[in-house]
């Protein structure tokens, strides 16, 4: 597992408050797309219409935090390119046989509302909800805010291999199935090497949360 060094954090401290700073001079702008890097993948995330409900039965969402894709170096805690993460939970929806939708959530940055918020608006009932630094969430449309299918709180130990298991089991749960947990590894030093730079991750992914904001659909085109 890569290491967190104090610099590290210190560079991405200073990126917030500059980012911060340049938010408040600067005036509202529209949506523009985003470019993001994936190793040989890259994507161009560009937000739409507000979304509707789903009415496929098959359709499974995935829902973004304010921030990923366009923000935050389009990276998750570990270096992961947001990119690579996106290309791999959609390839394990669309290895089920199932549809994904892509749609941004802007009311909040908790996870697990994001989650639920997209899954109210899949047709199949489920979605997957993930923030910028890597955290996810399978959740489905009757379940309580911090209910959900299957949680994946430790960002630093999730692997694209990981975000590939979590786009098929939301699948399989999305076809009604009853899926073996996705399995997931385990390091009781990731929480206190990572906790720094998460707490940062959050600030800022919260920092882009917009209230009066409905969610709305994300075009992705891989290239």
């Amino acid at each position: 597992m890569p290491q967190i060094s104090e610099a590290a954090v210190r560079d991405a401290v200073r990126e917030i408050l500059a980012q911060l700073a340049a938010s408040e001079a600067a005036p509202a702008a529209a949506p523009v797309a985003a470019w993001v890097p994936g190793g040989d993948v890259t994507a161009t995330l560009r937000d739409g219409a507000p979304a509707k409900a789903g009415t496929s039965p098959t359709e499974v969402v995935l829902a973004l935090a304010p921030a990923f894709g366009d923000k935050l170096k389009q990276k998750t805690i570990t270096g992961i390119p947001h990119a690579a993460v996106l290309r791999e939970i959609l390839a394990g929806i669309e290895e089920e046989g199932c549809s994904a939708r892509v749609i941004r959530v802007w009311h909040t940055s908790d996870v697990a509302f994001v989650g639920l918020a997209g899954a109210k608006l899949a047709g199949s009932g489920v979605a997957i909800g993930l923030q910028s630094r890597g955290t996810s969430v399978i959740h489905q449309r009757d379940l309580q805010p911090l209910q959900n299918l299957e949680l994946f709180p430790q960002a630093p130990v999730i692997d694209l291999e990981t975000y590939r298991a979590i786009g098929r089991n939301a699948a399989r749960y999305a076809k009604g199935a009853s899926p073996d947990p996705v399995k997931q590894k385990n390091d009781q030093m990731a929480r206190p090497k990572y906790q720094a730079i998460a707490a940062v991750f959050h600030i800022r992914e919260t920092s882009f949360v917009d209230r009066s904001k409905k969610p709305v659909d994300v075009e992705v085109r891989f290239a």
